[in-house]
């Protein structure tokens, strides 16, 4: 028989992690809520331009803020989940406990982000693509590796994205044997196989095998801000900085292009470069220096990112942002309101009901998870 020792008190809230989670949902709920399409029309040949084109994706080869924002959240995942798992063990969970409740919250999620497409105007339909589905892969693959070594996961990181090269380089399937142009890759060929069908965007499935890295990346950067150890920002900052360096090298020597789409190994390295220096900076600014005022705002939707995620998925785009916009429009047309001003009043008026809805829940301790 072995026992097992942990400290006496639970890991303490790591309020950065609170904060990045919910800046990114107030990111994309605004983005659901259709701000940035009339701030996008709106900005025309000004200099704002460059800026408000940040809050898309690349249409291919290259890389924009917005591309990081589902790495983030993968990231992020990985943060929480090392958290998660330190106050189980210090609860007496044992591993087949902790693997059933992960396994039962990687159904879920993988439920959820197949309803998330599956009901069209024109019926059902199976699809991959959604950004829990990938959750659901990755989560299970940082849970089965999360207690080996540090050297021992970066090593599977390395392989993922070994593989992820070699599917695209060397399967050579007909009509689909350019890797890395959209339409024509490997990614391509297994939603082929998978759906029947091929993302116009050029979205893949596949993308969980690369962006994996990106979930255990944040496991093992939970891991460090739990342990005993000194410079765990300086630590988060140079493994950050090498990320960054040798995702660049990787594009910018034309080995393997920076291509968010369909999650290269250049962008993966390069978005998790980025993830980590983020964490870095929050926890130095929250959890050390003890900035705490006027997270607030972003944490309350932080709290019900899963909940609120879904909600603007499929209750907002469904249902939600057509009925607000028809009474918000309406009565702005009865004063005349120019278009451009009226659309961007709708996002924020259907954004402000969003964030309310977290804050109700969050008054009433209300907080969904899976």
């Amino acid at each position: 028989m072995t026992t097992q020792t942990s400290p006496a008190t639970p890991p303490q809230r790591l309020l950065s992690l609170d904060f990045m989670r919910g800046l990114i949902m107030v990111l994309l709920a605004l983005e659901a809520a259709g701000l940035y399409d009339p701030l996008a029309e709106a900005s025309g040949n000004t200099p704002f331009q460059g800026l408000i084109r940040q809050f898309s994706h690349h249409p291919w080869h290259g890389l924009r803020a917005w591309d990081l924002v589902q790495p983030a959240f993968m990231f992020m995942a990985g943060v929480a989940m090392a958290f998660s798992l330190e106050k189980q063990q210090q609860r007496g969970i044992s591993w087949n406990q902790a693997f059933k409740k992960t396994l039962k919250r990687c159904g879920w999620l993988f439920f959820w982000g197949v309803l998330d497409y599956a009901v069209r105007k024109s019926g059902l339909s199976f699809e991959l693509w959604d950004v829990l589905t990938q959750l659901s892969f990755t989560t299970l693959i940082a849970f089965l590796i999360y207690r080996w070594s540090a050297t021992a996961q970066i090593a599977v990181c390395v392989a993922l994205l070994l593989l992820t090269e070699v599917l695209y380089r060397f399967t050579h399937i007909p009509g689909f044997d350019q890797p890395f142009a959209d339409q024509h890759n490997f990614g391509n060929y297994v939603d082929h196989l998978l759906m029947n069908k091929i993302n116009p965007g050029g979205w893949v499935a596949i993308n969980c095998i690369p962006t994996s890295v990106h979930t255990i990346g944040g496991a093992l950067a939970g891991k460090l801000l739990l342990s005993q150890k000194h410079q765990k920002v300086r630590s988060l900052l140079l493994w950050g900085a090498a990320t960054l360096f040798l995702g660049y090298i990787l594009d910018r020597a034309n080995i393997t292009p920076i291509i968010k789409r369909i999650a290269t190994s250049s962008f993966t390295i390069v978005s998790l470069g980025y993830s980590l220096l983020i964490l870095a900076l929050c926890y130095w600014y929250i959890d050390i220096k003890d900035h705490r005022r006027h997270l607030q705002f972003f944490t309350i939707i932080g709290m019900n990112s899963i909940f609120i995620y879904l909600f603007f998925e499929i209750v907002g785009h469904r249902w939600f942002n057509g009925y607000a916009g028809a009474i918000t429009g309406g009565l702005l047309q009865l004063i005349n309101t120019p278009a451009m001003i009226s659309a961007l009043l709708t996002s924020l008026v259907i954004f402000a009901c969003e964030w309310g809805l977290c804050y109700f829940l969050y008054r009433k301790k209300i907080f969904f998870k899976l």
